[in-house]
């Protein structure tokens, strides 16, 4: 569980990328009854004012010695392509110590020059993917996604790109409720859709057209039947190759992609508010059976959905309120 976060900043840093992370973890919100993160900002000097990608100074309160031990090493967007090497031996160090290191934009830089994306997935905004990939030849950049969850490396594309790994991260390690809060605070969707393989918080995607919407809805309403491309196809009155390239241009995703995606998401749901058993649930949610379900969960969640379970499963109340 997140409890402690260490933004760090450096001359060039980006104020939208790293008011991101400080809107996310830096605000008090326990009065809406989210849980408050020990919030630091960090900096080379402390004290000494930094010069920001607009012109305006930003000065870190607390040293690099603060972002070792933390669970949380945010490093936002920064507009230079050189680091202080003190720099780069505290976020080394942080990592090698059980720090969840998490990146906004062109912050992935910062990662790959402490050694942190050899070998890993990740992503950066996609006017920068080319470089970070020729930078860093062995990392595995995918340049479609808003956000790569690689475990204890979290990075995420371009500007409002970050809000969703950061919320991504809370829901992550906090669950879906204060994901909620957070985001109903920010006036933002807790998760958005589209080529990242994520949760969908909104099933309808928002660029979706009116017409198509209603072969979406009908889906949600029949995810426990099978489905194939033919099939849905001959619903939506199309042939099979109209219907799934429309599909692709809706969604962004393919039509057995997405209803996968909604699958586990109406799984995510009933793991967390009902007590029915695995079987029970794989059977809702039109997978079938556990293994099927497992396997799914397991590759777009990262976890069981007996670990989820017992992470994330809401109290008496909330469960017979979806019963």
């Amino acid at each position: 569980m997140v409890k402690t976060v260490s933004a760090l900043v450096l001359d060039g840093v980006a104020p939208f990328e790293f008011g991101v992370v400080c809107e996310v973890f830096g605000i008090d919100r326990s009065a809406d009854g989210v849980p408050n993160f020990d919030f630091k900002v960090c900096g080379v000097e402390p004290g000494v004012p930094l010069r920001t990608s607009v012109g305006a100074s930003l000065t870190p309160d607390h040293g690099l010695d603060a972002l070792v031990g933390a669970d949380l090493v945010a490093i936002p967007a920064i507009t230079r392509s050189d680091y202080p090497d003190v720099a780069l031996a505290a976020v080394r160090e942080a990592a090698d110590g059980g720090s969840i290191i998490l990146t906004v934009c062109s912050g992935a830089f910062v990662a790959g020059a402490a050694g942190l994306l050899d070998g890993r997935k990740c992503t950066t905004h996609w006017m920068h993917a080319d470089a970070l990939a020729a930078r860093h030849p062995t990392a595995q950049v995918d340049r479609n996604v808003l956000y790569v969850d690689d475990g204890n490396l979290i990075t995420s594309a371009g500007t409002a790109a970050g809000i969703d790994a950061c919320l991504h991260l809370v829901r992550r390690e906090l669950g879906s409720e204060v994901t909620n809060l957070i985001a109903r605070r920010m006036v933002v969707p807790p998760q958005r859709d589209g080529g990242q393989r994520q949760y969908i918080d909104q099933p309808i995607p928002l660029r979706c057209s009116e017409g198509f919407a209603a072969q979406l809805d009908w889906i949600l309403e029949h995810l426990d039947e099978p489905h194939t491309v033919a099939a849905l196809a001959k619903r939506a009155s199309m042939s099979a190759r109209t219907f799934a390239r429309r599909f692709v241009d809706e969604t962004g995703r393919t039509p057995m992609q997405w209803v996968t995606d909604q699958r586990v998401l109406y799984a995510r749901r009933l793991l967390e508010g009902t007590d029915l058993d695995i079987d029970r649930v794989a059977e809702k949610s039109g997978f079938g059976t556990a293994t099927l379900l497992r396997h799914h969960f397991r590759r777009v969640v990262g976890v069981t959905p007996s670990d989820y379970r017992r992470r994330f499963a809401r109290g008496e109340s909330d469960r017979a309120a979806m019963v």
